[in-house]
């Protein structure tokens, strides 16, 4: 099982997920839609592709560019397409 929390709110929790360069991906069903904020970040990975980014907001508390996930992975990365992993001060516990 793996849990992401920050600011006192589970994020994600999932006993599904994948774990790349270090970093625990979530499925996106598994993620608490409520605390998702839109972002326009988007960054370059030369093997998984362009990665998107979500800022987290809970009780009016925002931490930007926290969560990025990938909406179209290379084919190297199809793994953890569409899946959300955190950062910024997010506590990712497994």
């Amino acid at each position: 099982m793996a849990r992401a929390t920050w600011n006192g709110a589970v994020i994600a929790e999932s006993d599904r997920f994948e774990i790349v360069e270090g970093n625990v991906y979530f499925p996106p069903e598994t993620v608490n839609a409520e605390y998702l904020r839109p972002s326009d970040t988007h960054t370059v990975c030369p093997w998984k592709g362009t990665a998107s980014y979500h800022d987290l907001e809970v009780d009016g508390v925002r931490n930007p560019n926290a969560a990025w996930y990938y909406p179209e992975t290379k084919a190297a990365a199809k793994n953890v397409e569409g899946y959300i992993a955190f950062w910024h001060g997010v506590s990712v516990e497994r």
